[in-house]
């Protein structure tokens, strides 16, 4: 069973295909080479396997299996839960405030559902808001205060604004009160026309145990079909936006399935053919950074520094002492990344990879810059960690390491396969010689 496989890999840029119709193998434990000249798709092909780049047709299947973040229940409970959001605000926006203000209050007060006192509560939320009730009924009277201490006379007393319910713009004042323990205006509206000198439509009194509304009928059919009619666009912007919510959260998650981390937690990892260190950060700390997985505490028990929390760290801290001891770093813990000699901050970079705790290493290069010793060095680094049971696909331009560490090599040239073999195969190949390798490399 093959670890990696691709199949009729492509990848084109615009008009220039940079891989072109790749069928490739790399089986478990094997140190598997790609050479070819400098534009040959050899990182683009690394760039396709790790998820930074979607291939444009083929695929890339890692242990038999499409390599891409699996469809699990995680996946439908997350779109759900974008989906509902998503309804709750289409809610929101297709009710308005004013149809939640008509449905929450004004429908029970002008139908007459309130009892008095809850009509009465409902009316001094609307007074103005430079005046203020200083206490409960004191006797048989309400004091109000106005916005410089003043109380209102004894023979009125400001209940409520009375607003327009289509444009919210203030029609007028309602003056309702007691004069001597007796009633400004009778539980008939026609009692109020004659204190208030204003027709009945928008009055509303409220004495005590005695509590008049609007009693149009018009008006209350015209608030009856507006909120019916609410309820209907409500429930199609739930459903729209719970459909719209729930797809397009699996079109973003859809078009991230082969994103970097997710082939990572599968078990491949990579260097770069440039350097990608944290400079300002230590040799410890970088490698630290590639066992994040292995600290599963909350970030809440991270912050106060938990028992449990810690004692993962100092985990995590002693497997990343023992891979920089296992790559050749072994007390240069504290050393800022930038101060490593190059060939040191190239096996740091191993180091990072390994700490993810791959099955399929891709090392992208790592001869480059290093004098011959490191050269060797590396090579023998290279066959530990096949040693570890760790498979190896590797870019390199210094065929001594490829010939020498190399179970299986394919040459790239201008993104096809040109050959695939052994070592021995590829040196002898004659298309290899006449387009990469040359009389005087075979020689």
């Amino acid at each position: 069973m093959a670890i990696l496989r691709l199949s009729n890999l492509t990848m084109r840029f615009g008009g220039i295909t940079a891989v072109n119709a790749l069928d490739l193998e790399v089986q478990p434990g094997q140190i598997f080479s790609l050479i070819g000249p400098n534009g040959a798709g050899k990182t683009t092909v690394f760039n396709t396997i790790t998820g930074l780049y979607h291939p444009t047709e083929g695929r890339v299947q890692f242990e038999e299996h499409s390599a891409e973040r699996p469809f699990t229940w995680k996946v439908v409970v997350g779109c759900l839960l974008a989906g509902v959001v998503t309804a709750a605000i289409a809610f929101l926006a297709a009710v308005g405030v004013e149809s939640l203000w008509y449905a929450s209050v004004k429908r029970p007060a002008v139908a007459g559902k309130w009892s008095p006192n809850k009509a009465w509560a409902a009316g001094l939320g609307y007074i103005r808001g430079d005046l203020v009730v200083e206490k409960m009924p004191r006797g048989s009277m309400w004091v109000v205060l106005t916005a410089d201490g003043k109380p209102t006379g004894d023979e009125s007393r400001i209940l409520a604004r009375v607003r327009s319910q289509s444009d919210a713009e203030l029609r007028r004042d309602g003056y309702l009160g007691l004069a001597n323990g007796t009633a400004v205006a009778e539980p008939d509206p026609t009692g109020a026309v004659t204190v208030l000198a204003t027709d009945s439509r928008r009055v509303l009194i409220n004495y005590e145990t005695k509590a008049e509304y609007e009693t149009d009928a018009a008006k209350l059919a015209s608030i009856r079909t507006a909120i019916a009619f609410n309820q209907k666009v409500s429930l199609f912007a739930c459903l729209g936006g719970l459909a719209i919510g729930t797809l397009g959260a699996f079109v973003v998650w859809r078009r991230s399935r082969r994103s970097p981390d997710g082939i990572s937690k599968q078990g491949i990892a990579r260097t770069f053919q440039n350097i990608r260190l944290f400079q300002a950060m230590t040799v410890l700390e970088n490698v630290l950074i590639g066992l994040d997985r292995s600290l599963t505490s909350h970030p809440l028990l991270m912050a106060l520094g938990a028992p449990g929390h810690r004692r993962q760290e100092a985990e995590a801290e002693k497997q990343a002492a023992e891979l920089l001891a296992f790559v050749g770093l072994a007390g240069k813990h504290n050393d800022l990344a930038k101060n490593l000699p190059y060939g040191d901050q190239r096996r740091l970079e191993i180091a990072r990879a390994l700490a993810t705790k791959p099955k399929l290493l891709l090392l992208d290069e790592p001869a480059a810059g290093m004098n011959p010793s490191e050269t060797v060095d590396l090579m023998e680094l290279i066959r530990r960690i096949r040693d570890r049971g760790i498979t190896v696909l590797l870019i390199e331009h210094h065929m001594n390491l490829v010939m020498g560490i190399s179970d299986r090599i394919a040459v790239l040239n201008f993104g096809t396969k040109l050959a695939e073999g052994t070592p021995a195969e590829i040196s002898r190949d004659p298309k290899v010689i006449e387009a990469y390798l040359g009389q005087e490399e075979v020689s």
